[in-house]
């Protein structure tokens, strides 16, 4: 018993040992100068004081929300978003399958409505995807400003794409015909 007493105390020991000298090699590494053993004797005893323009915490004080160290608060339940969105976006790219079947069994010109249809289901698929990078790559918490400019972008360029599609498929021979076209030339 006495042998395993001693033995913990001789690691204890050891364990005091291995952190003083990584706090001698740090401090060397950094350039601060090696303190004397009276000024460890002090630091270790005294408080450190406050100095000048230095942030004096007190308890029950100011909290800062958005630390990285903060748990991420649980989004309030939204048609827009989470699981209702997730469904929206999964049922929108099945039905992509048969629509793209659909508009090129039949003529476009014959069925102007299924071309329409595939454009704007592809310009909001499109639109989906870059929206939910843009939430998991450019949030605003991180990017404040570029986040929340890249957002607009996306949603200016969707909107642009969408009015450029109705006047493509109205005034002039329509996706699935410039496809066709495309592809047998």
């Amino acid at each position: 018993m006495q042998a395993l007493i001693t033995h913990r105390a001789s690691a204890a020991a050891r364990n005091v040992r291995v952190a003083r000298s990584l706090v001698l090699a740090t401090r060397f590494s950094t350039g601060a100068s090696v303190p004397s053993a009276k000024e460890r004797r002090l630091t270790s005893t005294q408080p450190k004081q406050a100095e000048a323009g230095a942030y004096v915490y007190k308890p029950g004080g100011p909290l800062i929300r958005g630390n990285v160290n903060d748990a991420t608060p649980y989004p309030p339940p939204s048609k827009s978003h989470g699981s209702h969105h997730w469904a929206f976006e999964r049922l929108l790219s099945a039905a992509l399958i048969p629509l793209t079947g659909a508009t090129f069994l039949v003529s476009a010109t014959a069925h102007p409505v299924l071309d329409g249809l595939l454009a704007v289901s592809l310009i909001v698929h499109s639109h989906i995807g870059f929206d939910a990078s843009l939430t998991d790559y450019l949030h605003p918490r991180k990017f404040p400003i570029l986040g929340p400019f890249m957002v607009w972008l996306v949603r200016g360029l969707t909107a642009t794409a969408l009015v450029g599609i109705y006047q493509f498929n109205t005034n002039d021979i329509g996706l699935t015909e410039l496809i066709r076209r495309l592809w047998h030339a």
